[in-house]
Order: C-alpha cells, then structure tokens, then sequence
C-alpha cells in the first residue's frame, strides 16, 4: 500500500536529491549571494538560505515516505545501482527500507529544525556561511549513511560528518571547546581506522562490497573466524559512535561545549548511525561473528544503562555543581546502552524494541538540549546548583510553558508509557528474556533485570532535575543577581534583525517560551506522544526489514 502512487525513477530522483542536495546548498551557501537575494543583512540571508535547503530536503524525504510501499517495507525501494570503481567492484548504491526510512524521516526533521532555531538564534563564532555550509555537509553525510547500500560508500559518508562536527564545536561552541573537539575527532577517527580494516576484510574475503548481496549471503561466504575479526573490527568503530561504554568519555565534553544544535544534531542523528551500522552491517552479514560477541555487547550495554544514570545522578544532587548539558550527555549514553542491549539478543523483539528507541532518543533528546540551550540563555548557565537555586518558584513561576515542557521531555525520558521512550526499552528488555538461540538465556536473563533496575535510575534523576529545575529550591542565599542572569557569552547575541528575539529577563520573570522556539520544538514534542500512542506505525516499517534481516535475506 502506498499513500500515493510515484513511479520507480521519480522515488530514484527523490532519494538521490536528499542525498545530493544538502552538499550543493552547502558549495552555494559559501558562494557570493545573486543581488536579488541579498537582502539588507547578508547574515540572515545565508540563515535563510540554511532553512530553504533543510526544509526541501525534508519535503522530499516526506513525499519518499509517502511514495513508499508500505506493504512490503521489507523490499529495498527508491534504488539506484551505478558502478563506480569497477575494479573493486564499488558501486554507487542507494536504496531506502523500513529500517532507513524512519531514520532518514529523522535526520531530515531534525535538521531542518536546528536551522530554523540557527534563523533566529545563531551561536557566537565566525561567519554565518561557515556555520549553515557546515550543517549542511553534515546533514547530507548523515543521510547518505542511511541511504547508501555499499559497504565503502558507507565509510565515506560515516566519515563525512567528523569534520563538520568538529569544526561546530571547535568554532561556535562554550568552554573547553577546543579539547572537546579534539578529544572528539581523535576518538572517533581512531575508531574509524579499525573500522575500514574490517570492512576491507568483508570486501576481500567475499568478492563484494554490495550490502544487499552480503546480507542475502548471510556470512555464508565467510568463515567464522573472519567474521570474528570483521564483528571485533567494525563493532569497535561502530561502539565509539554509538557511543558504548566505555568508548563514551568523548560524548559529554562534546556536548557540554557544543553549541545548542550541535547537541541536537551530535545526539539526535550522530549516535544513531553507530548502532544503525550494527544493525544493517554486522548482524546480516556476519552472524556467527555477532552470536560470538552478543553476550560481551550486551554486558557492556547495561554497565553503560547504569553507569549513565549513577553519573546523572550524581550530577543531580544538589552542591555538586552538575552541568545539565552534561547530565543530559550521560544520559545518552544510558539510552544507546537500551539500543546496543535490544541488538545483542539477535531477536525481531529486540532488534525492533532496539531501533525504535534509536527514533525515540534521537526525539527526545534532541527536545532536551534545545530546551536546556534555551534555559541556558534565559539564566546564563546550565549549572544545576545554580538553576534551582536562583528562586523559589524556578521555572514553573517564571517561565510557566517552558517549564511544563521540559518536565515533559523529562518524563518522555525516563520512559512513561503512552510516550515514545517506553516502547523501545520495553521491546529491548523482553528480547534479553528470551535470546537468539544459541545465546545463554540466563545471562540475558540477568542483563535484562540489571537494565530494568536501570530504568528505575532514569526515573530517579529526572524527576530530580525537574523538581530543581522546575520547583526550585529555597535558599536564603542562592537568588541570582541581574548581572548572573545576562546571556551566556558561548551563544553570543542575537543576530540583528531575528524576529521573536527579546534579551533575557533582568527580573523575576523570565521570557518564556518564543514563537520561533514553539516552531522548532512543537514537531518533536508531537511525534513523541504520536510515536508513544501509536508505535504501530514505527513498528510495522520495522519488524518486515528486521524479520528478513535476521532471516538472511528471505522474508
């Protein structure tokens, strides 16, 4: 069934144009602007040139999804297949199922809402044109690893988004934003090297670099041992994307000195492209080698779920001078742990439980650090001693919306059921009750209870930080000054002409939520209670693709 009937090469063009499009506006957004389009400020210009590209790239992926034969969401649809290096027989090969969709659907929101935000609000750093060609290159690296169906290809386009990455952190981003970016770059380039090996040794071994053939041979072309060393190798780049512990220690100084839709960006669609490789690369194609590391991923999963929610905790409790940039960080990194669990146990509940945590994390979150940006530019900091003590009544008396929506983002976290985040945990922990066979049903037994127990942490430290933040705390001696409440120097000033804009409040009120910040947050807050309410929909894309998946290719 498809909501609309579009032939087999406009869905081709669609795809290619998502792809292709975001790098072109990226060459034009560093281009002299035409006299017509100038404007009488250059700099809102290239803003608005940012949001024009996002906001086609995300009409075509929409009018993709829509085209999009939803009864067979199992099939590799909108394909091309070009041969481009044939001595190694690499190929230009793109192609979207139920699995990509919901992510490239993702990708495409997410982006197109942090230029939006970027319009009216741009982080402090050099030229404009930098920051909105650098988002674009890394919008379409990202959604190319999504799409691409070659094994090379997905390298290049995983590696496309480093640089971009770094450059947002290291030119527009808070303190310590130097050594963030190193530490970033230099951890995920080394996890990209081993990477490369392993794909290279797939490619070698079986003659062939396409993923769809890889995944229809399902490993039987290779040994166990090579597959052992192909999972070791790919898994180990893919970890640190993800990132899993104890490859994470990159993850919260990035997102502490990231600006706003960096954050956004870094843990909305960044982390997903690592556990999206596990699941489409090491799961079909190498599955004597995942059985063998299965247990191993899964143990490392749930010291992630709970060494995440100790680490928020600690950062949540009051005179610790915790961060809530950095709370929300760690948090990630015991979300992905849900993700990472969900695809040890090698089942269609787990795999499935597993990916749509990825879309549920990547909404939320993404929610979550554009609220606390904005808390951040209303108080001028994100430290949480700081936050609740700043008054009584804290957010919910000065700024009453935004208050009641970051204590939604807060519960959609910790995952309430009837929101997003409580499918994909769920599905995750009944896929370690009962494992792939051959897998220990007692240790998954175990890292299932040890993952609920973590769930009950989650719940722990964000309704902590909710009532701080939210409530406040009375202090006779914790009411900020005018001077304490000026805009954070890392955000910088609005740029001139952006409407909406009003400076932060030297009173007791705070502005509260803005027309520009309902437009970039209403659509996350939306899909999560829509995704929560309706998971069919996410669910039904995914489990025919995960079915076959897992099947070696056969439906």
């Amino acid at each position: 069934m498809t909501v609309i009937d579009i032939s087999a090469s406009v869905m081709q063009i669609l795809l290619a144009f998502v792809v292709v499009a975001p790098l072109l506006g990226a060459v034009a957004a560093l281009l002299p602007a035409p006299p017509g389009l100038k404007g009488k400020n250059p700099d809102q210009a290239v803003l608005r040139h940012g949001v024009t590209v996002t906001g086609a790239v995300l009409i075509a992926a929409i009018v993709l999804a829509v085209g999009f034969d939803h009864d067979h969401p199992a099939t590799m649809q909108a394909t091309t297949d070009i041969s481009w290096i044939p001595a190694l027989d690499v190929r230009i090969h793109l192609g979207i199922d139920g699995i990509s969709l919901p992510l490239l659907l993702l990708t495409a929101l997410l982006t197109f809402l942090c230029a939006l935000y970027s319009y009216f609000k741009l982080p402090a750093g050099p030229s404009p044109k930098a920051f909105v060609a650098l988002v674009l290159v890394l919008e379409s690296g990202t959604l190319a690893t999504f799409a691409v169906l070659d094994l090379l290809l997905f390298f290049l386009a995983f590696e496309m988004v480093l640089i971009p990455m770094y450059f947002l952190i290291a030119r527009w981003g808070g303190g310590q934003r130097q050594a963030a970016a190193w530490k970033f770059i230099l951890y995920t380039l080394l996890g990209s090297v081993v990477m490369l090996l392993g794909i290279l040794l797939i490619g070698l071994k079986s003659g062939t670099f396409d993923m769809v053939a890889l995944a229809t041979d399902n490993g039987r072309g290779l040994t166990t041992s090579v597959q052992v060393i192909a999972v070791l190798a790919i898994g180990l780049g893919l970890a640190v994307k993800t990132p899993m512990w104890p490859l994470h220690s990159w993850l919260p100084d990035a997102h502490t000195a990231a600006p706003t839709v960096g954050s956004v960006l870094l843990a909305g669609v960044l982390l997903k492209m690592g556990t999206y490789g596990f699941v489409r690369i090491l799961l079909p194609i190498a599955p004597d080698g995942m059985r063998t590391f299965a247990p191993y991923l899964a143990a490392f999963a749930v010291v992630g779920i709970v060494y995440g929610s100790l680490a928020c905790l600690a950062l949540a409790r009051t005179g610790a001078k915790g961060d809530l940039k950095r709370l929300i960080a760690y948090s990630s990194v015991g979300h992905m742990g849900f993700v990472l669990l969900g695809i040890a146990t090698m089942t269609p509940t787990g795999v499935n439980g597993a990916l749509f945590a990825n879309i549920a994390h990547g909404l939320i979150t993404g929610l979550l650090f554009f609220l606390v940006g904005a808390i951040k530019d209303r108080y001028g900091t994100a430290d949480l001693d700081t936050l609740a003590g700043a008054t009584g009544a804290a957010l919910y008396g000065r700024a009453p919306r935004l208050g009641a929506l970051l204590a939604f983002a807060a519960v959609a976290s910790l995952g309430l059921p009837g929101l997003a985040g409580f499918w994909g945990e769920m599905l995750t922990l009944f896929g370690a009750y009962s494992p792939a066979e051959g897998l220990s049903r007692p240790a998954f037994r175990t890292f299932m209870a040890i993952g609920a127990f973590g769930t009950l942490l989650t719940a722990a430290y964000m309704l902590i930080v909710v009532r701080r933040v939210c409530m406040g705390e009375h202090t006779p001696h914790s009411r900020l000054s005018p001077d304490d409440r000026a805009p954070h120097a890392a955000d910088g000033p609005e740029p001139s002409g952006a409407a909406g804009a009003r400076p932060a409040a030297t009173t007791s009120q705070l502005a509260d939520i803005q027309t520009y910040e309902a437009a970039a947050w209403t659509p996350l807050a939306a899909l999560t209670v829509l995704a929560g309410l309706w998971p069919a929909v996410l669910l039904g894309l995914t489990d025919p693709a995960v079915q076959k998946l897992l099947a070696g290719g056969k439906s």
